[in-house]
């Protein structure tokens, strides 16, 4: 499982580093500076203003600046990650990628500053006289122990929080970790027997924080190079060492592991032997964390105690204690309370979050990730992997509630609910469209159908429809079949979902007679009705929709979408007045547009191009976009004249006849539909107020080539989202992940609620 071979050369990352423009960070305007009055604004005369009101009343900054979403990642480079001193300017590749991190996974800006000093006093002084420029400080890579120093009197001469993150955020990844083992082994705080081997930063704030939840004092044994700090020993002591001093007999690592229930290693490569790991209690807890090779390799540990729960500071082993988990989210609740300071009560709260997530069912999205490793709450699986979508929610949230219980917070949170969601909504902007669905969803749950109920992704999409708290699932299926996938896949939650068989439900005799009369002149005998209802699990899903007998249905994980189509149009009609297609929704850069029509009609004609643009407007409406349509082609406006063209010039004419109540125009080509700029200044006349946030395409092929081409190029696409049937169905593609099928679910509850 584990490799010592560098995943990357040193040339890969030299040229990641040099190529185009150097190094990970630039700064972004975040207002237009285009024409001299945005110039006049930004800057003089208009930026007296803010000036002048926050001389007034100092929390205005807060209003008028970027300091409340700003951070200083701030280091000597005394300590750069496991290479040593290095030196300020060394350092800076490293506070450079921390800020880039802030941005990645919080949406935290960040900026990185260098001071070129060892002397404790002169780097307080350099720092201590930043708080108006910034929300927060994170400290980074300063040796011990001078880093206790120095983050203790900056925490005392400044009213911002300051965090040095080689400290506590390893402390807290790994306290969420040990949360989780002691969990899977039965074991409380109070009780254990831990040693830790190493006394830096790291080590020293391992231990305090497990003290002050609990852990007995004399419980703990804290090892350096010199061996056991216990009561009395003078050699290589300081405070920090000497206020974690135990009173105990054990002078060397191997003496304290006799009997340990816990280990944690912050120390080097090799410092613990099999022999340890044996003399270890029943079930031992060993969290390896030396970078960039651990303690002991789980392997070595396997080897003598397969019984044993293990984490490191590796990627490419499970459990990996990975400060990225912490220090983003840690600011982010700290930053939206305006916290003084992140205390131990926010610390814990973030420890806490992260224990219970990675107790809940992990993602599709979140495998894929991580090699398709199989993320399941267990001895393998008790830390949340780093890039899991959910940490932007939980731990802030944790955090800022921690802050305003603990009295440190200045802007009280009101509604916690409402702050989860925009949490969500910075770094995926689907997530704010699709807030408004899910949201009615909790008003209004629906009954929903999962076709395809055998299948795993569904009863795991199943089970997270359910506890959303969206509705009611039915899963369609044997059920011993889907008993077995249950347990094998370990969803011990998933026992109540509701289960039908198709072979022998109660309604199958009215479902045969209710499709006969709609089928029975389009070739089709009773028998092969009986045939279609018993054993066709899209027909018969179908049937309980149109009966009454569910609101909506998800299928298409395992078979194409024009096969499921063609299942489901037996038994449900197309609206009236309505033209069925699919509406794929690409969010990128910030923007949401739909495109139409991605999985239905070949060629459309000018009448259904125009139905087309009225269903999407619809749809937008619903996602909170007022709609503004542009129909595309290879020309703009008759230039060049082509005769393909024509038929999109039609469509206008057509929409033109119908007085529809939102803009739209065409035919254009999709940077002008894009660029609004481009677009006012070659075309004038334009109808449209701004960039097109409905696309509809000339034929299927385009529609359908766009849309999947910028999934794979990493955009949020979701869909297609059909329209257009009588009965809400909708169709998933088959490598859909489960989050997908939750969503199409949602979008078919949500067409109950639309026509309803």
């Amino acid at each position: 499982m584990s490799t010592n071979k560098p995943r990357i050369t040193e040339e890969e990352a030299l040229v990641f580093h040099s190529t185009g423009r150097p190094g990970k960070l630039e700064i972004i305007a975040t207002k237009p500076l285009t024409t001299q009055r945005d110039l006049s604004l930004a800057y003089s005369p208009g930026v007296a203003w803010p000036c002048l009101a926050i001389e007034k009343d100092p929390t205005t900054a807060y209003d008028y600046t970027a300091k409340g979403n700003f951070v200083a990642v701030i280091s000597n480079g005394t300590a750069v990650l496991g290479l040593g001193d290095l030196g300020a300017l060394a350092a800076k590749p490293v506070m450079e990628g921390k800020a880039a991190l802030f941005k990645r996974f919080a949406d935290i800006d960040s900026i990185d500053l260098e001071i070129d000093t060892k002397d404790v006093d002169a780097f307080v002084n350099s720092v201590r006289y930043l708080g108006p420029a910034f929300g927060g400080i994170n400290l980074e890579d300063i040796k011990a122990p001078e880093c206790f120093i120095i983050e203790q009197r900056l925490r005392e001469l400044m009213d911002i929080p300051v965090f040095h993150d080689d400290q506590h955020g390893t402390a807290i990844i790994a306290t969420a970790g040990l949360i989780n083992a002691m969990h899977l082994t039965g074991r409380k705080l109070k009780d254990i027997k831990m040693v830790v081997n190493g006394a830096g930063a790291a080590s020293i704030a391992c231990v305090e924080l497990l003290k002050r939840m609990g852990l007995p004092h004399d419980q703990t044994i804290l090892c350096d190079t010199k061996g056991v700090i216990y009561q009395g020993r003078t050699e290589g002591m300081n405070q920090w060492k000497s206020a974690h001093a135990a009173a105990t007999k054990a002078r060397t690592l191997t003496e304290a592991m006799e009997g340990a229930d816990l280990f944690f290693g912050l120390s080097a490569k090799g410092a613990v032997t099999q022999d340890m790991v044996r003399s270890m209690a029943p079930k031992p807890i060993i969290f390896a964390m030396a970078n960039p090779d651990p303690e002991i390799t789980p392997e070595e540990v396997k080897a003598v105690r397969p019984d044993a729960i293990i984490a490191t500071g590796r990627s490419d082993y499970p459990n990996q204690v990975n400060n990225v988990l912490g220090f983003p989210y840690i600011f982010r609740g700290a930053l939206d309370v305006r916290a003084r300071t992140i205390n131990d009560e926010m610390k814990i709260a973030a420890a806490e979050a992260l224990a219970a997530l990675a107790r809940q069912d992990v993602p599709d999205e979140v495998d894929a990730a991580y090699a398709g490793r199989r993320l399941r709450f267990g001895p393998e699986y008790i830390i949340p992997v780093p890039f899991d979508p959910r940490l932007i929610s939980y731990v802030p949230a944790a955090v800022a509630k921690a802050a305003m219980d603990s009295g440190v917070a200045r802007r009280p949170i009101i509604d916690m609910e409402d702050y989860k969601a925009s949490l969500a909504a910075r770094l995926d902007p689907a997530a704010a469209s699709m807030h408004l669905i899910f949201e009615r969803l909790h008003l209004n749950p629906r009954r929903v159908v999962f076709a395809e109920g055998e299948e795993e992704r569904v009863i795991r999409a199943a089970l997270a429809y359910r506890s959303a708290g969206y509705g009611t699932p039915v899963l369609i299926g044997r059920t011993e079949r889907i008993r077995d996938t249950i347990k094998q896949a370990g969803l011990g939650e998933a026992a109540g979902l509701e289960i039908v068989n198709a072979a022998n439900s109660p309604h199958n005799k009215a479902y045969h007679e209710m499709l006969y009369a709609r089928l029975q002149r389009r070739g089709s005998l009773l028998r092969d009705v009986q045939r279609m209802v018993n054993q066709d699990r899209n027909v018969f899903g179908a049937c309980m929709v149109e009966a009454g007998h569910a609101d909506a249905m998800v299928t298409g994980t395992t078979r194409s979408f024009a096969v499921c189509i063609e299942d489901v149009l037996r038994v449900i009609p197309v609206r009236e007045h309505q033209t069925l297609m699919a509406i794929s929704v690409v969010v990128a850069r910030g923007r949401t547009v739909l495109i139409a029509d991605t999985s239905v009609h070949e060629l459309p004609t000018p009448e259904q191009l125009a139905d087309f643009a009225v269903q999407s407007a619809s749809l937008a409406r619903q996602l909170g976009h007022e709609p503004r349509v542009a129909f595309l082609s290879f020309s703009n406006f008759g230039n060049p004249p082509r005769e393909k063209a024509e038929r999109i010039r039609e469509a206008v004419g057509v929409m033109d006849a119908r007085h529809v109540d939102f803009e739209y125009e065409g035919e254009m080509q999709a940077d002008v539909a894009l660029d609004y700029g481009l677009m006012k200044g070659l075309y004038p006349f334009t109808r449209l107020s701004g960039p097109a946030n409905i696309l509809i395409m000339p034929a299927l092929h385009s529609a359908n080539i766009t849309a999947k081409l910028m999934k794979q190029l990493g955009e949020t696409v979701i869909g297609p989202v059909l329209v257009g049937l009588a009965k809400p169905v909708q169709i998933v593609q088959m490598g859909a992940t489960v989050n997908d099928i939750v969503t199409a679910a949602a979008f078919a509850a949500l067409a109950t609620m639309v026509h309803a």
